[in-house]
């Protein structure tokens, strides 16, 4: 089952500094389920090795066996540089709050 759950449409809150400049922590996101990411989607995603973790990142490639996936902020990112190949389970369309606008042109 999709960790995001069986609506279209989930609101999360970004926690941590690493999709810094483009989302920050606290701000509200809007992603949507079952669509297939490209380059450059901000994306929710979970790894193996952090089951029940969600984590917001930005699609770097894509490999038949998962994504690469990274962080705006490198800094202050644990992503695909560290752990490797992410399951994506959806793409942020939209910050909510605060400055609500889109995020994705799809």
């Amino acid at each position: 089952m999709n960790p995001l759950g069986r609506l279209p449409y989930r609101r999360i809150r970004v926690r941590g500094p690493s999709m810094a400049p483009t989302l920050r922590d606290g701000d509200v996101i809007l992603a949507r389920n079952r669509r297939t990411p490209r380059t450059g989607d901000v994306v929710v995603v979970t790894w193996v090795t952090r089951p029940g973790q969600l984590s917001i990142k930005r699609v770097t490639a894509s490999n038949g066996s998962g994504w690469h996936v990274e962080g705006d902020n490198p800094g202050a990112s644990t992503d695909s540089r560290d752990l490797g190949l992410a399951q994506v389970h959806g793409v942020v369309v939209a910050r909510l709050w605060p400055q609500p606008r889109l995020l994705s042109s799809r």
